[in-house]
């Protein structure tokens, strides 16, 4: 059981990563320092920095992942040890689309391989226009206009792009069994919807996917996905490169059941397959996504520490309550019957009113925050932690 209190003092934040500045300007108010020398910080922030050997200390209450993707990070440890993990989903969405349409159209153009052959050429000075001239028929592609675009996953990226795609004058089909609300209404009308993914497989000209590698997804581009594709599609991974099975791609690049593999998780594999399309992760690499990403990453720590709320958790439940000031209690702790009841009657024993509460559940976690109408003497706050960390179940306890 661990418990954490915050009482206005200053908080210690670390980075793991070079965090863009204007992210960092947000715990520029006199409330925090950045140490990244640090063993135990309040909060940590991290892009791809590997988490998984380094100590968790008994005072870290947050991660942030500036960017969407969490493996790097210790998930199952942080959630025992009640610490808050946030990623920053859609904040690098407009990057990944810039570089999947771009890629979607450099490889139907074969543009990549014809400017790796044009710089064969440097050497033969007056011929050069005329080489050009001869060799640009091996490099004739084909236009994506009219062609059926297949997006697995519609979530911030895939929506993008489907949109966009559409723009572009392609039939759109989307795969999303999970899709939210927020981007169903983002999403167009004019995306065609596929009931199965064999269904998308079967329709698309070109695949791109948007989804997380979960034990589901890991490996779903195999021999029996290639199977019912179209002969010479092309496939555009810029989400994890455990998606695709390897050795399953590789046969399909050389019989040329898959025309192109463009993926932005390069490895000896895929720099050994024949018509692969390597990319040097570059899909979130943009000025502009990066400080986006560390902007969100950062006020979603501050709001955590500052008033409990939570957005954006990958394993926390998302929970807000206006914060007025008041102190607040917040509890980390097993989803099981009369949490909430329990809670309650410790805080009322103490003489405390509570004047507003929220309750969320997240599988086998739940998180509850109580505010108190009340004025609270000097011991009143230990005695109320003391109380509170005994009951069975419970893994942190918070008074802000």
């Amino acid at each position: 059981m661990n418990t954490l209190t915050t009482m206005g003092n200053v908080k210690t934040i670390k980075t793991l990563n070079n965090i863009a500045d204007n992210g960092l300007k947000v715990f520029h108010d006199g409330s925090y320092t950045i140490d990244n020398e640090s063993e135990d910080p309040d909060a940590i922030v991290v892009r791809s920095f590997n988490m998984h050997d380094l100590k968790l200390g008994n005072n870290l209450k947050a991660i942030a992942r500036a960017g969407a993707g969490v493996n790097n990070i210790p998930i199952e440890a942080c959630t025992e040890q009640g610490i808050v993990v946030f990623n920053t989903p859609g904040a690098n969405a407009n990057a990944v689309k810039e570089i999947v349409l771009t890629s979607l159209m450099a490889s139907s153009r074969n543009l990549f391989a014809g400017v790796q052959w044009t710089k064969t050429l440097k050497r033969e000075g007056d011929k050069i226009p005329s080489l050009v001239e001869a060799g640009k028929k091996q490099f004739v592609g084909n236009e994506i206009k009219g062609k059926k675009l297949g997006v697995i996953g519609l979530g911030a990226v895939g929506a993008l792009v489907a949109n966009d795609a559409l723009n572009l004058d392609m039939d759109v089909i989307g795969f999303d069994p999970f899709i939210s609300v927020n981007t169903a209404w983002e999403l167009s009308r004019n995306v065609e919807r596929a009931m199965t993914m064999e269904e998308l497989f079967a329709e698309a000209d070109y695949i791109t996917v948007h989804v997380p590698l979960t034990d589901d997804t890991r490996e779903m581009f195999n021999k029996k996905a290639f199977d019912l594709m179209k002969p010479g599609v092309h496939i555009l991974n810029f989400s994890r490169g455990g998606l695709a099975n390897e050795e399953d791609m590789a046969a399909a690049l050389e019989s040329g059941v898959v025309g192109k593999y463009i993926t932005d998780f390069p490895n000896e594999n895929v720099l050994n397959m024949k018509n692969a399309v390597p990319v040097p992760h570059l899909g979130a690499s943009t000025k502009e996504s990066e400080e986006n990403c560390a902007i969100m990453a950062t006020k979603q720590v501050k709001t955590y520490l500052e008033t409990g709320n939570i957005k954006n958790s990958v394993n926390f439940p998302n929970a807000s309550l206006p914060y007025t000031g008041r102190r607040r209690v917040t509890a980390f702790h097993h989803n099981v019957p009369n949490m909430v009841g329990q809670i309650s009657s410790v805080i009322s024993s103490s003489n405390l009113n509570i004047a507003d509460m929220i309750n969320r559940s997240r599988g086998e976690y739940a998180y509850t925050m109580v505010d108190i109408d009340s004025e609270v003497n000097g011991d009143t706050i230990p005695k109320l932690e003391a109380q509170l960390k005994e009951i069975s179940g419970v893994v942190t306890i918070r008074v802000i």
